[in-house]
């Protein structure tokens, strides 16, 4: 299933994340959001400029409370010794999948955000 496919999740499963996102762009986009958070993994292409794209396979916990954690794995160009582990509350995680697929939809690739990479390498101040 691609993004493009996702059906937007039931108001019900939204409603408890709205509070976490006071942003009105954010809230049209949280019901596909979670719905690819319920699907527990993505498949998708990490962008590198001047350099051809570098598949990955995310993979997460699924959990229907916002403050649950939620442990993501993702795994690039199917190399065992590429593969990174981050542990954030699923609302934060749901976020980072907002951003997935306002991204997709700007640029028919899935992929995750800058931000979220800074912080799966512990790479943000």
């Amino acid at each position: 299933m691609t993004i493009e496919q996702l059906q937007p999740a039931p108001p019900q499963q939204v409603g408890v994340y709205v509070p976490y996102y006071p942003q009105t762009s954010k809230k049209q986009i949280l019901p596909l959001a979670i719905s690819l958070y319920q699907k527990g993994a993505i498949e998708g292409q990490r962008k590198i400029e001047g350099a051809d794209s570098i598949p990955f396979i995310a993979t997460w916990n699924v959990s229907t409370l916002p403050a649950d954690l939620c442990r993501c794995r993702i795994q690039f160009d199917g190399n065992a010794e590429l593969s990174y582990e981050i542990m954030m509350a699923n609302f934060e995680f749901v976020d980072f999948l907002i951003e997935v697929v306002m991204n997709f939809r700007r640029t028919r690739l899935a992929d995750f955000s800058q931000s979220f990479y800074r912080k799966l390498l512990k790479l943000e101040d």
